[in-house]
């Protein structure tokens, strides 16, 4: 089969199969549907493919290819491949877990665990002027998130570690 006739074919029952996979993963992980559908149809492609292969394999707009390829690039879960003699941008699935899960964890995991040590830095701040008989009750438990927020600032990087490769 050559390389045109491959990208606009249909998809067939195992390739829906791994991209219905990948569709759940990114539903788990609070994605777009399409994020996981661009990065099943790349993963179980053999050549690399452009925003136009992917839409048009994937019925999906050209507006939520272009997201999804936005967002999977911000992770480092694909990358862009050069084909001679063509302008446009092609796209590979990256196959490491240990790169995917980094590149995740540094766009979606750590801005929110930064942020959350800067809400609780404000959280302790409205505490201390805060008047009201449950205010002891309300103390420990910053001091819970506090710890919380301590935890996951040192959980994050031995989990990255434990992927490996």
């Amino acid at each position: 089969m050559n390389n045109v006739s491959e990208k606009v074919r249909v998809l067939d029952e195992l390739e829906s199969e791994v991209i219905a996979l990948f569709v759940r993963m990114a539903d788990m992980l609070n994605l777009p549907r399409s994020v996981g559908e661009i990065y099943g149809i790349l993963f179980v492609s053999s050549i690399p493919l452009c925003l136009d292969d992917c839409r048009i394999r994937l019925n999906i707009s050209k507006g939520s290819t272009s997201q999804g390829l936005k967002i999977l690039r911000s992770f480092g879960a694909i990358r862009t491949v050069y084909i001679p003699g063509d302008r446009k941008d092609y796209y590979v699935a990256e196959t490491s877990l240990r790169k995917i899960a980094s590149g995740f964890a540094s766009e979606q995991i750590q801005p929110h665990v930064a942020s959350g040590a800067d809400r609780i830095a404000r959280i302790r701040e409205l505490l201390e002027d805060y008047e009201s008989q449950s205010k002891e009750d309300l103390v420990e438990k910053v001091e819970l998130l506090e710890n919380w927020q301590r935890r996951a600032g040192k959980t994050l990087p031995l989990l990255l570690k434990m992927i490996g490769k």
